[in-house]
This record gives C-alpha cells, sequence and structure tokens, in this order.
C-alpha cells in the first residue's frame, strides 16, 4: 500500500488492531484502547531511565501558549492548549499509528473491553483523511449489512464525519442497541455512493470459532480468528486441543478479515506451530536492533496445516500469515493489509495516554511487510459477486438500461443461479428473463424490471449467500490443497 494510514482502534459500542490496524465501532466500530493493548510487546517500554533534554527551543512552546491565553479573541481552556500541543507533535512525526487518547477516549475505551458490546461492529481506520472500513466483525450488524473493507464512511445520519478525528467520527456512529444509524459508503470501483441502514446490536467477543470438514474423506479442522485479544490464545489451544483430540489430520487458520490485536496473543499461537530452530517474529528498535523470538518447540505439527488471509486481515494476523509462510506452510487468499510496526501505551498520569510506535516487527527472515503486505503462496479471489455493490434506485431498472447498477444486479443474479446472459451492464433480454425468475421464486410481482423492492431482495440474499460461505473459494482452495 503506497497510502498513507491513520489507525485508532473503536469499536462502535452502545453509544460506538502489535494493535489493530484500525477501531472497532460498536460501529461495536472501534476500540481505541482495544487497540493499543493488542500492539504490547515484551519488550522494555523504554531504553534506559535517562531523562531527555529539554530542548533549546521549548521557551517557544511556553510563549506560544502566553500568547493565545493573553491576546486570543475567545477564552481557551488550558487543557485545550496542552492537549492540542501533544496532538500537534504526534501529528508532526507523519506516523498513523502514534496517538493522542485524552481522558474521556480512554474511558470509553476501558469500557468497550468487558464481555460484550453494543454497536455495528466494524473496525475502522483513517485512510487518506477518510474514516475507512478495515473489516466487519464476524456475525456483526455490519457484516451483516454487507459492509466490507475499504468501504469509506462519508456521512453518519447525513452528517458529514470529512475533516473530523477518528474519535469524534466513532461517537457519531454509537448507539444503543436497536437503535439505527443510516452511513453513506462510498466504495472503490463505485462511483456513487450508497447508504447503508443499520440496527446496532450486541457484539459479542468470542474471538475463534472452530468446525471440521470432511476433505477426501480426511477430517479436517478449521480454526477462524477474528480477532487477537486477551483470551484468544486460550481460546485457540482449548479450540485446537479438541480437534487433535477429535482426529483431525489437517488445518486450515483463517484469518481473513482480522485486523489484527494483541502481540502477546499471536505470539502464544505461533509458539504452537514454529519450531525453536528459526524465529517466529523478530522485533527491530530505532536503533536498527533485532531482537528475534522464539518458542520452545521441538518440530512441526504432524499434519498439514494452510492459512487464509485477504486484504482485510492486518498486524497481528500478517505476523501470523508470514511466520507459517516463512516456515514453509501454504498461505491462501490474496494479499493482506501490510501494518508491520508496534506500539507502545504510556500513560500520563491523568487518565490520558500516548500511544507510540516504538518498534518494526519483521517477518523469521527478517523482511518488513509495512505498507507492502503479504502475498500468499496460492492466490485465490472470491466469486464476482463477493464483491458486487448495493444498488440505490430512484426508478426502476429496465430493458435496455446500461451502466454499472445493472451490471452489479447482472453480477448479484448470476452468483444467486438466476442466468442474465451477461454481466457487462446492459439490460438484455436474457437478463429480463432472469428477473422474473427470481421475482417469481420470491413472490414478487413479476414484471421483469429491478425496482426498490427487487434489488433489495437480490442484495439480501447475496449477503446471506455471502456469509453462508456456499461459494468461499478461498477457503475450498485452501482445504482442498491440504493434502497434495
Amino acid at each position: 500500500m503506497t497510502f498513507k494510514k491513520q489507525h485508532i482502534v473503536f469499536i462502535l459500542i452502545a453509544a460506538l488492531v502489535l494493535g489493530f490496524a484500525g477501531a472497532y465501532f460498536g460501529v461495536k466500530l472501534a476500540q481505541p484502547d482495544k487497540q493499543v493493548k493488542e500492539e504490547k510487546a515484551e519488550v522494555p517500554l523504554i531504553k534506559g531511565d535517562e531523562e531527555v533534554e529539554q530542548p533549546e527551543n521549548m521557551d517557544k512552546v511556553v510563549q506560544a501558549f502566553g500568547l493565545i491565553k493573553k491576546h486570543y479573541l475567545m477564552d481557551v481552556d488550558d487543557q485545550q492548549l496542552v492537549e492540542g500541543a501533544i496532538k500537534g507533535m504526534l501529528g508532526s512525526l507523519d506516523d498513523p499509528y502514534s496517538t493522542y487518547m485524552d481522558a474521556e477516549t480512554m474511558k470509553n475505551f476501558n469500557e468497550t473491553i468487558e464481555s460484550s458490546f453494543e454497536g455495528i461492529g466494524a473496525e475502522v481506520s483513517m485512510v487518506d483523511g477518510k474514516v475507512t472500513i478495515i473489516a466487519p466483525i464476524k456475525d456483526s450488524p455490519a457484516e451483516e449489512a454487507g459492509l466490507r473493507p475499504n468501504d469509506q464512511i462519508l456521512t453518519v445520519d447525513e452528517e458529514s464525519v470529512e475533516g473530523l478525528e477518528l474519535a469524534e467520527a466513532v461517537e457519531k456512529i454509537r448507539g444503543e442497541k436497536g437503535s439505527e444509524v443510516v452511513i453513506k459508503v462510498q466504495r472503490a470501483g463505485v462511483s456513487d455512493p450508497f447508504n447503508v441502514t443499520i440496527e446496532r446490536d450486541d457484539i459479542p467477543v468470542e474471538t475463534v470459532h472452530s468446525n471440521v470438514k470432511k476433505i477426501d474423506g480426511k477430517k479436517t479442522g478449521v480454526l477462524e480468528i477474528t480477532t487477537f485479544s486477551e483470551n484468544t490464545a486460550t481460546e485457540f489451544k482449548e479450540q485446537l486441543t479438541k480437534l487433535e483430540e477429535d482426529g483431525i489430520e489437517g488445518l486450515v487458520i483463517d484469518v481473513r478479515g482480522n485486523p489484527g490485536g494483541l502481540f502477546n496473543a499471536v505470539e502464544d499461537i505461533l509458539k504452537l506451530f514454529i519450531p525453536k530452530d528459526m524465529p517466529y517474529v523478530q522485533i527491530e528498535d530505532q536503533d536498527g536492533g533485532k531482537s528475534p523470538y522464539y518458542s520452545e518447540l521441538d518440530t512441526k505439527k504432524d499434519y498439514p496445516i494452510s492459512v487464509v488471509i485477504d486484504e482485510g486481515s492486518a498486524s497481528a494476523s500478517e505476523i501470523l500469515a508470514v511466520a507459517m509462510k516463512e516456515a514453509g506452510y501454504d498461505v491462501v487468499g490474496t494479499k493482506s493489509f501490510g501494518k508491520g510496526t508496534v506500539q507502545q501505551a504510556v500513560p500520563m498520569g491523568d487518565g490520558s495516554t500516548i500511544k507510540l510506535t516504538f518498534y518494526k516487527w519483521l517477518s523469521p527472515k527478517g523482511t518488513w511487510i509495512h505498507e507492502k503486505g503479504i502475498k500468499p503462496t496460492i492466490k485465490v479471489k472470491q466469486p464476482d459477486y463477493f464483491y458486487s455493490n448495493p444498488v440505490q434506485l430512484e426508478n426502476p431498472l429496465t430493458y435496455n438500461h446500461t451502466g454499472e447498477k445493472v451490471k452489479n444486479i447482472q453480477i448479484m443474479l448470476d452468483g444467486l443461479g438466476y442466468d442474465p446472459g451477461r454481466i457487462d451492464g446492459y439490460f438484455n433480454k436474457q437478463t429480463v428473463e432472469a428477473v422474473k425468475e427470481f421475482q417469481q421464486d420470491n413472490d414478487v410481482k413479476v414484471t421483469g424490471e429491478i425496482d426498490k423492492k427487487t434489488a433489495g431482495l437480490i442484495e439480501a440474499q447475496i449477503v446471506d449467500h455471502i456469509r453462508e460461505g456456499d461459494d468461499d473459494q478461498q477457503m475450498e482452495k485452501a482445504l482442498n490443497e491440504l493434502y497434495k
């Protein structure tokens, strides 16, 4: 990735990823504090006990403070100026991951790391000044509504979020369970933005999900990690043990849409798979010194393993994926997000916190994936309809119409098993027949035209189809390649 990324993790909970690549909205969207926790590494917080020498021109800061207090037209609170100075220093670093969280933001974050949250359930970040979805949380309202990685949020309940800090945008998305929020989204490849109405709900914090599949008669375990939080490693070990006791002959680890999390959580998981003859990660400090981290594992597992990633896999997910890749395991999917720095939270003594980039993390072989991402060993995209977009209509689409909206409808119809004849955006006679067939199957007036009701039904069924995973080509490829 070549663009600048600014990330805070906020979970848009009732009233809203090492670290997170972004923030959760209860939008849950994202949790600022959770992001900080995830980025902690077992390394010294400060190098030595020496004090930092005060620069000669620090008096200039005090002079500016006095000038504003004495002569500025309006009254200004002292705290506002002090916090503004801190934000200004961090902003001058040109590092989107180094941020300041005031006492209120920290309080909100601490409230969002309990057993569950209320919100829409999506992890967000600031990318090129735009509030951007990194990944919706599994089984969340955001996922059900069809939000996807790289969606940009333009407005919340018709109020623009342009120019707002990420925390301020998150505040607008917060709300109680059962309440609705309307988010205007701009999606890459779509010329017109569209509205998504989401009903906020409880967002559970279960981070590991497991199931067993039969592949060529072989019992195969699948472990999906949605984020790396405080209990993730424990949950992972417990569920892996159950799968092994159940006699699995292979394993797929799925970190698609996983924005990252706690450094220690991914460490503890990698210690189960990466033998002690190679590091599972390296940490590089500001002087270029590298510290490799090793497990105590003698040998690899005696069954094949692969990892599935996508563009929503970031931070701790990438630590896991690249370590497994360099250990010789297959990584299946599409290129990951690309976050290769480690932040630590430094309390300021008044309830506020500075989250500052202290280190780079490197792959076992010393590669820095920052803003580049991880290329899979087996590249697989999902079917076209996984990347289709909502269609918002003022007037029905009919025979002979052309354009992007028609193309999206054709892609979705094809994904649902209705043959439109083409998917190039021309509403031909075969598309008319496909629409009629869909309408008849769904007890809708059969017209062959796409009105708001028909478009809404098609979109809802596509979202359900994706969530059910029936055509999950990435997972299918990972499973089928496992025993080759």
